[in-house]
């Protein structure tokens, strides 16, 4: 069961179509795995269809953002189902299972796929990563936003445990440290506005060779 999702916010640009094509398809696969979320993201359409079709005739208040907001925090929870959808998105977009990729080593136990070819509009880089199960990734903070969706396995770090399917958005006020649980290697979806930036005592000392 998913515990960590996109924001009210994020779920509102989402539904307004407003999201770079990387930062959707990370909700996008959220939303396959996540009936709660799902549910309010079709109360954002059938809210903004109703809008589109009352614009002509009816003043949008000022407070309109806010209670909207108010009306998907008060959404019931709903029991997510246990069906594992496969051929997700993310598959058919590189045509592979994620673990067949020809990951790159980046660190010991830190691999990676590049797939920002296959958004060449867009300005993010978008990185597949995969951390060996019981492995540490070096310390690190951010030079901008990191959108992060698991897709398989799990890590855990200051802020707790982050399972398959859960959703984490990274910035310059965070410094952590993911440590993957045993199981399955950790493989996450990311999408970064700018480097990580390493802050250990020695990692950071590759920090000019980091793109």
């Amino acid at each position: 069961m998913t515990q960590h999702h996109p924001d009210s916010h994020s779920l509102m640009e989402y539904s307004a179509g407003n999201l770079s094509d990387p930062h959707a398809l990370c909700i996008r696969l959220h939303l396959d795995q996540c009936d709660h979320c799902q549910s309010r993201v079709d109360t954002l359409d059938s809210l903004g269809a109703v809008l589109m079709e009352q614009q002509a005739s009816v003043s949008v208040s000022a407070d309109m953002f806010d209670h909207i907001l108010a009306r998907l925090n008060d959404e019931p929870e709903i029991p997510p189902t246990a069906v594992n959808k496969a051929g997700n998105a993310l598959e058919r977009l590189v045509q592979s299972d994620i673990n067949d990729l020809p990951w790159k080593r980046q660190l010991a136990d830190v691999s990676v796929f590049d797939i920002s070819h296959l958004f060449p509009d867009q300005p993010e880089k978008v990185v597949l990563q995969k951390l060996a199960a019981g492995g540490k990734a070096p310390a690190h903070t951010h030079r901008g936003q990191e959108t992060t969706i698991v897709l398989q396995g799990a890590f855990s770090d200051h802020k707790g445990v982050f399972n398959q399917w859960d959703f984490v958005v990274l910035d310059q006020e965070d410094t952590h440290k993911p440590i993957a649980l045993e199981g399955p290697d950790c493989i996450t979806l990311s999408v970064l506005s700018a480097p990580l930036k390493l802050t250990g005592t020695f990692t950071r000392l590759l920090n000019p060779f980091i793109s």
